[in-house]
Formats: structure tokens, sequence, C-alpha cells
């Protein structure tokens, strides 16, 4: 560089701290006089006898001439009168290859309270969707070893993709199986308003030590503050977007984005949004496209996206679900009954879309999947007739041909936790399974 930029640069350096003090605190919002800042920029809160102590928080909303900032931990210590000092940037998290194998909190920190490796790259959480006309489009199949995806709603590299399901259907099992198996280099896992009993039960039973290998992991728990909450997606998003401008196919799996949504519905509410549909506020609607458009395809890598919904009493339009569901690529639900029926993955094949299947498959595969559709299809619309006796054989042929097929469509759906199945196996069985 030359000098004179140099000198240009330096000239740009804004050398003054500006400060502020606390005048308020109403819940987790808290009011100041100053100091200038900008909305999303961080502060440091300066608590103790001796100021000694900083509590990061985040510009969120300004009332009259006050500052309104959320803190990204508790609010222990804070009184009126604490220095604020703006920073006049946003967040940014130090992320690099040492990362893997890694849980990080919200903050981008080790959650063990380790030291981060020296080298990284400082990025910030919060980035803009890359351009529309540079997206490539998504022509490449990506392996998850799950035979029920593999074959019968293909994902492809770049492909962002919903989980819907209410509480205790398996959703954070089918996350920990493609993590395991997928062929992606690279996992970003975010346990998002995660209970904290759970975060290490997924790490060691669902991951697994092979999956934990080449994943990051980053979690807030519910316990957390809703900014924490919502930090935690974004870091866990800034991070996928790091290693897939590096040029890799990256997997990014967020448990859950509902939750995402209840910590915006918080802040929202805090700094005095009215409340809409459900008492989501219109900040939620605004921020889920923002968050979810950031991966996908770029001219450089790809990140593939799982995301899981959760659904009150398994209504699957309700305001959050509706949705995302509108912003994805395709949507997979998981259903109670066949959970009930010890039918795992419990992926109802017929509620469930891949809306890129169609452009990244061969036309073989294609026919063999929307026959298999087809034929569950004519089953379950006749299944009450067949169960109670009322159906004759031959009165339709194509319920007989229904009939003959289901026991080996429902073996075929099946699949055991720690089983791992390759995507040409399961695209071969899946057209040989009508050929007999």
């Amino acid at each position: 560089m030359k000098t004179a930029d140099l000198i240009s640069k330096i000239d740009l350096i804004d050398t003054y701290k500006r400060f502020g003090r606390v005048s308020r605190v109403i819940g987790l919002m808290i009011e100041s006089q100053g100091p200038e800042s900008s909305i999303g920029d961080l502060c440091y809160i300066h608590v103790g006898s001796k100021q000694k102590r900083k509590i990061r928080a985040e510009v969120v909303g300004f009332r009259d001439s006050h500052v309104l900032l959320m803190p990204y931990t508790n609010i222990q210590d804070i009184s009126p009168g604490c220095l604020v000092e703006a920073t006049g940037e946003p967040m940014q998290i130090k992320v690099g290859s040492a990362l893997i194998g890694k849980v990080l909190d919200p903050l981008g920190d080790l959650l063990d309270g380790g030291n981060l490796q020296k080298g990284l790259t400082p990025v910030p959480t919060d980035q803009f969707p890359p351009n529309p006309l540079r997206r490539p489009p998504i022509s490449e199949e990506i392996e998850v070893g799950v035979r029920a995806i593999d074959s019968i709603l293909t994902v492809g590299k770049g492909q962002r993709v919903g989980i819907f399901a209410g509480s205790g259907v398996g959703k954070s099992t089918l996350m920990g199986m493609i993590a395991r198996n997928s062929e992606a280099d690279i996992n970003v896992i975010g346990l998002i308003g995660e209970r904290g009993r759970e975060v290490r039960e997924f790490i060691e039973r669902d991951l697994g030590e092979a999956g934990l290998r080449k994943s990051i992991v980053v979690v807030a728990t519910s316990d957390q503050p809703a900014l924490m909450r919502l930090k935690g997606a974004f870091t866990a998003t800034a991070i996928s977007e790091y290693f897939r401008d590096q040029g890799f196919n990256v997997m990014l799996m967020m448990d859950s984005v509902t939750r995402v949504a209840m910590a915006q519905r918080e802040i929202g509410l805090a700094v005095g949004e009215p409340p809409t549909t459900k008492g989501y506020t219109p900040s939620v609607f605004s921020i889920l496209p923002k968050l979810l458009e950031r991966t996908g395809t770029n001219e450089l890598g790809t990140i593939t996206a799982f995301y899981t919904v959760l659904v009150d009493g398994d209504d699957m339009n309700e305001p959050i679900a509706d949705t995302v569901r509108g912003i994805l690529d395709g949507h997979f639900v998981l259903d109670r009954a066949l959970a009930n029926k010890g039918h795992y993955p419990a992926i109802n094949i017929l509620k469930s879309v891949s809306r890129v299947m169609n452009n990244i498959v061969s036309l073989e595969h294609r026919k063999a999947a929307e026959k298999l559709r087809d034929l569950l299809s004519i089953y379950i619309n006749a299944e009450d007739l067949i169960n109670i006796g009322a159906y004759k054989r031959g009165s339709s042929k194509e319920i007989d041909e229904a009939i003959k097929f289901y026991p080996k469509i429902i073996s075929f759906l099946r699949q055991g936790t720690d089983e791992r199945i390759p995507k040409s196996e399961s695209i071969s069985t899946l057209i040989q399974l009508f050929e007999q």
C-alpha cells in the first residue's frame, strides 16, 4: 500500500471515544443519555465499584434523545450513572479453520471458557445477502445420507430447506443424521433457545464424535437474554458465509428459526413495536427474510441450509411456519402419527417437497419418485376402507397395486439413526422397487 493511501486512511480514523450514562433500566431494556451511536452498534457498559467490568450491549432503538440498549449477558451491577462507551461499529466475531470441532457461544467465544487461537479473521455478524444476479443456479445434488431425502426429496447444493415439526417428533435426531452422513465440507450447527440439558446430549449422542470433527456448533440456551438468542442465529450464519467465501460447500443447520422469531418478538415489544399476529411484531417478519436469504449459493461456494420450525399444536399454517415456508426452497414435514408408529425418520413424504429436485435429478429418478408418491397417496386415501375390510380386491387396479407395494414403500422409507446409506444406493433401490 502506498504511503499516501496509508496517510489518507489514518486521517479517517476517529480518535475520539464517545460516552453516555445509564438513566434507567426497565426489564432488559437499558436507557442511556448518549452516546452518539447507530442502530446495531456495540457498546460497553462500565459497571462495578471502580468501573472495572464491561457489559456488552447493542443499540436497538432510540426514544426521544435517549439511546435504547439490550445486553448480551445479565444486567447485574448496572446502576444509574454507569458509563456507556460507544464502539462505533457492530459486533464482530473471529472465524477460521481453527474453530472446526469447537462449540461456541453467540459472541464467538469458546463455550468451555478456553481461549481462541490467534490468526482468526474478524467478520461482522450482520451482513447483506448475495446479489441475486450473482447467485449461480442450483445444479448439483448433495448427499445427506438419509434415504427418504436423497431419493424422494433430493436436495441441491445451496438449497434452503425447512424441517417443520412439533416438539418431540425427531428434529434433533434427523439433524444429527444429516450432520454425520452428509458430504458437505463443513457443518455449522446453530442451537438457538435450546434446553441446557439437551446441548451436550445433542453433541455427544446425535452429532457424535465423527460429526463434531467437521462441525462448528453455536449454542444459545433458552435462559439467555433475547439478544443473545438472536445473535446466535446471526453468528452461525456469518461463520457459514466465511467458509462459503473460501470456496467450501457448507451445511448450515439451525434449530430453531421459531425461537429466533420469538427472541426478535421480545426485542420488538421491549422497544415499543405494536404486536400483530399472535403477538409477533412487524420486525419479526422483516428480519426472517434478511436472515434466511443470506444462505444459498454465491460465485465462490455454497451454503446448504436446514432450518427447523417448531409448529404449535402441529399447526403447519401458524404465522412463522407460513412465512418461512414462503421464503425457503422446500420443506420437510415430520409427522407425529408416523413417529408414534415407530417410523423414523418420521418424514411425511406427501406433505413434503423439494422445489429444486426436478431440475437436478435424472428423468428415471424423477419418474420413480413420482411413482412412489402416487402409490403412497392412493393407499393413504383408501386406508380406512382397507383397514375395516370394506375394500374388495379387484375393484380398482390402482388400489390393488398400492396395497401390493405399500409394505415395500414403508420399509424403504425407514432408516436406523446410526445407518448411513449412500445416495447412489438409495436411488438404485428406489428404481428397482417397482421393477419387481
